[in-house]
This record gives C-alpha cells, structure tokens and sequence, in this order.
C-alpha cells in the first residue's frame, strides 16, 4: 500500500504556529493573523482549537490575541517546520506514532519514487535496524529515529561516505547542545566512550549508480541509560544526562538535518577529501589499539588512518597494513608495533 502523500510543509496551522513562536511572550493578535493568511477570524480560531488538540497550550485573551504558552514534544512537521532552514530535507516528512523500522519504510517510499529529502520520522521503533542485523532499542517519545532518502550523484562504491558525513553532521549538532562527541569508526557517535547514536546506510543501485541511498540515525536524547537492558547499559550514552537538561527534540532534529544538508552540499562541491579531514579530528578511533571483527576473521593491530574510500586503515603486530571496508570496533590494550 502506498504511503498517504503528506501535507504541504507551510499549511495554516504551522503559519499559525510560526507567527505565535515569533511573538514569544507577547500576545499576536488575531487581526494581525487574518491579515498575513488572509483567513478568516472563525478560520483562525478553527485551527487554534485544533492545535489545542494537538496539545500545544494556546492562551486566547479578547482585544490582545494568542500567546503560544507551550509546545508538545512531538516530531510531526507542526513541531519541526518552525525549526527548519534546508533546501530539501526534512521539507517533506512522513511521522508515524510507532514504524517497524524508518529505514524499511523510507526504502520502501523511495521505491516508490519519493523524491531526495524526503524524511521519515517516528516517535518509536518496534525493530530498528542497527548494522550487521542487529536491533536498535527505540523507546516511544525520548528520542530521535529519522531516516532520509537520498539521491546522490555517485557510484556505488562511494556510498560509504555517506556515513562519514553523517557522522560529521552529528557531531556538528551534538557540539551545539554542548557535550563533547566523537566517532567511533564508521558509524557509532559516542559521548564519554559511550554510544550516544548510530547511523545506517542501505543502497538501491546499480553496478554502476546508486538509485537512490536510504540514511537512517538514531540517537539517544532523552532516554535514561538505568531504563536501558542491563547487557547495553554500562556502554550507553544520553545526551539528556550529559547536559543536565531535556533536548528539544524538534529543535535538534531540524538543527541535525540542517547541518546533514550542509556537509552534503560540501561532500557534493569539495569531494570527500574535506569530509575525511574534518571527521579525522572528531574520531576516536584513529590511534588506538583496536580488534576489528569482519565476520570472517579478528584483525588486531594500531588504526592508522581512513582511506580515500573511507577504509580503516591497520598496522597488524606483524607489520602488515589492512584495510577495513566493514566490522566491529572494540579498542584494545595497546602494544608495541615493529618500527
């Protein structure tokens, strides 16, 4: 079944909502409002009431107008489009309450031809997609799970870079809510050694082109890590408990596609090497004493580097170099490598 096409991004009811976040605590009278929308005043109070619905808290005074006194923290456009300055992400957006998983549903929509920026957002996930098959735990209402469909200018065999970007654009927003992230390589951004978010990527392609990339990320805002299952615990992160504060998660999830869109436009202009340059000094990889598990065999060894491609880059006790296209990362105790 095909997905509902979603409303325009700007319909009256986030005009509404724009007006009255502009206003802040001043009262923003109905005539005022009437006359940028070219409503009615009974169409205005009409969506007032519906946005009341909604949960948001809109006092109305007679002879003063509307105050916008609260927001509900939810992640439909009405809460986001206030937020947002991009060209194409996130200007249209498919929110659902609870998704499988919004990698599946955005593969699926972009099959079926949505179009690059298109963003699917959800409140929970009842089997999120984490790599190499695993689950990502998405509890309702706390955190930040999106995917987005991109289609990019490039071959296949540069779809890996995607994460990279994404990665640099998640440490850009987590740095603006002021914690202190890294990346651990290639896809896992961590606060304190500890995984605050992760990132997946899945390609529909040709040998020779990508039709189109699905870019999904999950990241740990408002959850607590003593909700977490006792065996992910000790090794998660929240952003909330870092900064003492809740995020916004409207706020951060237009912030994050704002900057994604930002360092796309770059990865498309400059090419990958100014996105490797910039990753470098947020990775907490590079240096360490790692074991990489491929599937097929352990390679323990010094991370040297990243590749052009995006590889990890090894030196093996034996004095050999790898390159890594995919596996997990665990550090290990350091030991001395041959000069």
């Amino acid at each position: 079944m095909a997905d509902p096409t979603p409303e325009p991004l700007q319909t009256n009811e986030e005009l509404i909502l724009a007006f009255l976040s502009d206003g802040g605590d001043d009262f923003t009278s109905g005539e005022a409002i009437s006359d940028k929308l070219g409503l009615s005043r009974a169409a205005i109070w009409k969506h007032v009431e519906s946005l009341r619905q909604k949960g948001y808290r809109i006092e109305a005074v007679p002879a003063r107008g509307y105050r916008l006194v609260e927001i509900p923290d939810r992640l439909t456009a009405l809460e986001i489009a206030p937020h947002l300055n991009t060209r194409d992400i996130g200007r249209v957006i498919h929110y659902r309450e609870s998704v499988t998983s919004t990698n599946e549903l955005a593969f699926r929509l972009a099959s079926e031809g949505a179009s690059h920026g298109e963003v699917v957002v959800a409140e929970e996930q009842t089997h999120g997609k984490g790599r190499r098959g695993r689950s990502w735990l998405s509890p309702a209402g706390l955190n930040l799970y999106f995917s987005v469909v991109l289609r990019p200018d490039l071959s296949p065999h540069r779809a890996p870079e995607l994460t990279l970007v994404a990665a640099v654009a998640g440490v850009d927003a987590l740095r603006a809510l002021g914690v202190s992230p890294g990346i651990k390589w290639p896809n896992d951004l961590m606060i304190d050694s500890r995984k605050v978010g992760g990132i997946l990527t899945e390609l529909s392609s040709d040998p020779d082109r990508i039709h189109f990339a699905i870019l999904g990320m999950g990241i740990n805002l408002n959850g607590a890590r003593s909700e977490f299952p006792a065996e992910i615990a000790p090794t998660a992160a929240s952003v909330a408990e870092a900064i003492k504060g809740k995020v916004r998660r409207a706020r951060f999830a237009a912030d994050l596609w704002g900057r994604l869109e930002n360092w796309l436009d770059v990865h498309a202009e400059e090419g990958f090497g100014k996105i490797r340059d910039v990753w470098r000094q947020s990775c907490l990889t590079l240096g360490q004493e790692v074991a990489v598990q491929t599937g097929k065999e352990q390679i323990v060894g010094r991370a040297e580097d990243i590749d052009e491609t995006g590889a990890l880059v090894i030196s093996t006790a034996e004095g050999t170099r790898r390159r890594i296209l995919a596996g997990d990362v665990e550090q290990v105790r350091r030991r001395p490598l041959p000069d």
